[in-house]
């Protein structure tokens, strides 16, 4: 499989690119994402969260304190990633029907 239809899949993959959307402005708790992504479900966003870590576009940081702190970050190939959806999401907003 090409790489361009591969990228397409994983941003197409449902609530991949809300996801990285709201990971745009940087480092975030879980319930933040779930805040910023209405109607997802916990294991859903946990899954996806997970996924978008293993494409190397979303960074899991952990925080030994107690309790335990947990981030997620878009990595430099996540923010770059970002920057094309963006325009995209603007287009929709414009072209809204």
């Amino acid at each position: 499989m090409c790489s361009f239809q591969r990228s397409v899949e994983i941003v197409g993959k449902k609530w991949n690119a809300a996801v990285l959307l709201a990971a745009m402005r940087g480092a975030r708790r879980f319930v933040e994402y779930r805040a910023r992504i209405p109607g997802i479900s916990n294991h859903l966003l946990s899954q996806r969260l997970r996924e978008l870590e293993g494409h190397q576009l979303i960074e899991r940081i952990v925080v030994p304190t107690t309790p335990v702190q947990i981030t997620y970050r878009p990595t430099e190939q996540g923010a770059g990633l970002m920057h094309v959806l963006h325009p995209l999401v603007e287009w929709s907003v414009k072209n809204e029907a």
